[in-house]
């Protein structure tokens, strides 16, 4: 049983690391992130080998961060949860070399976690807080809290998957209901800045940025995807092929981002909008200071530019929307649950906010810190693990295309 419910996760799937200590699930200790968006945004991009070897740089001080941040000693720890997959080969191995060593030389168990299911529990956590008065309860609509079955969107630069959530004797089970076959949403966001010469990554910008455009002027729009009669059930040659075969989901509930930026790509060249990097846009998310009138944006983009990068973000938002609420409306959920990266994005906020009331359907978001990568949310889905005694075998090792299911 545990004695003290605190749990160190680590995070390293991708270009951030980040330690922290959760209590019970329900209460962050501390939470320390190493962001590497400066090392990679000259690129436009992460390189992975460049990820490996910063993680391998940051692991170390980041975790003795987070102990001395929340006053306890590794001997006050109940277990070391690490992200198993999915993510880049290199950087997961650093997190899971490194808790795999504390966790022998400490005798504690060992708990391998899911990302996208410590994205979902982000959620959890943060309701758990708000119903303790732990945080501030404007970042989620609704009071009720608890753990009860929900349809989960977990929507970022790697991931865009939906996921029928369940509680079942003290852990939950994952069911997946919809996915993107190419591109995440978040990965488009990334290329479209990229294409206008805005910075890295660029979320961000275009959030910020769209705001000063007219969202109707590029009429974007998302066909319908249709089963593939050929594939007889198989696995399409698709970015998200190992996750499940297309044949056994709703094709009304998937997603396709990857035309969306061909379009834009078109549109840039059709109407002769050219990409123009200026000094303040290509500076790296730590000197980002979003444009607070329309002087400063037009500073920074012509007002076409503004309005088709309004136009992208309400269609991509409008697309998830459409599929996320039908998704909810067929497993006859009333609770959503909307995270990852993508999900600080005000705009996305801001309108299934304003849906999920008109339908009387229950909405909740993470606070902007756990919506991108953090390690809270790992040491939070490593909770019931650790009541189940669920513990890591030695051989445990990266999985970049783990699935969750």
């Amino acid at each position: 049983m545990p004695r003290t419910g605190l749990i160190l996760g680590i995070e390293s799937s991708c270009d951030e690391t980040a330690a922290a200590i959760v209590e019970r699930g329900a209460r962050t200790v501390s939470s320390v992130v190493a962001s590497q968006i400066a090392t990679h945004a000259r690129y436009g991009g992460v390189v992975p080998e460049l990820a490996s070897r910063e993680h391998l740089r940051a692991i170390v001080p980041v975790v003795r961060a987070a102990l001395a941040e929340a006053h306890v000693s590794l001997a006050d720890l109940d277990a070391i949860a690490v992200t198993s997959g999915p993510g880049l080969a290199g950087a997961l191995l650093v997190g899971i070399t490194y808790g795999k060593a504390l966790a022998f030389a400490n005798h504690l168990p060992l708990i391998a976690v899911n990302h996208l299911e410590g994205h979902i529990h982000a959620v959890l956590l943060n309701e758990r807080e708000i119903a303790s008065g732990g945080v501030d309860a404007a970042s989620t609509a609704g009071p009720e809290t608890g753990d009860t079955s929900a349809l989960a969107l977990v929507v970022s630069g790697g991931h865009t998957h939906l996921y029928l959530a369940q509680p079942k004797n003290g852990t939950w089970s994952y069911t997946l209901v919809g996915r993107t076959l190419d591109d995440a949403a978040g990965e488009a966001f990334d290329k479209v800045a990229k294409l206008l010469g805005l910075g890295y990554p660029g979320g961000p910008w275009i959030d910020a940025l769209a705001r000063f455009g007219n969202p109707h002027v590029v009429p974007f729009s998302f066909a319908q995807i249709k089963t593939k009669v050929h594939l007889a059930g198989k696995a399409p040659r698709t970015k998200a092929a190992k996750t499940a075969p297309i044949a056994r989901l709703d094709p009304h509930f998937l997603f396709s981002f990857s035309g969306i930026k061909t379009a834009v790509l078109r549109y840039v060249e059709l109407h002769g909008l050219r990409a123009e990097a200026r000094a303040r846009v290509s500076r790296v998310l730590k000197d980002f200071r979003p444009p607070q009138t329309r002087e400063e944006a037009l500073a920074l983009c012509p007002q076409p530019t503004l309005d088709l990068i309004a136009s992208f973000q309400h269609a991509v938002i409008g697309d998830l929307m459409k599929k996320t609420f039908a998704a909810a409306e067929s497993l006859g959920t009333r609770r959503i649950l909307i995270t990852g990266g993508v999900a600080a994005n005000r705009e996305l906020r801001e309108r299934f906010t304003r849906e999920a009331a008109a339908r009387g359907v229950r909405i909740s978001f993470p606070t902007l810190a756990l919506s991108t990568d953090n390690a809270a949310m790992i040491a939070a889905a490593a909770w019931p693990r650790l009541l189940a005694q669920d513990f890591a075998p030695p051989e445990l090792s990266a999985d970049p295309s783990l699935a969750l299911s």
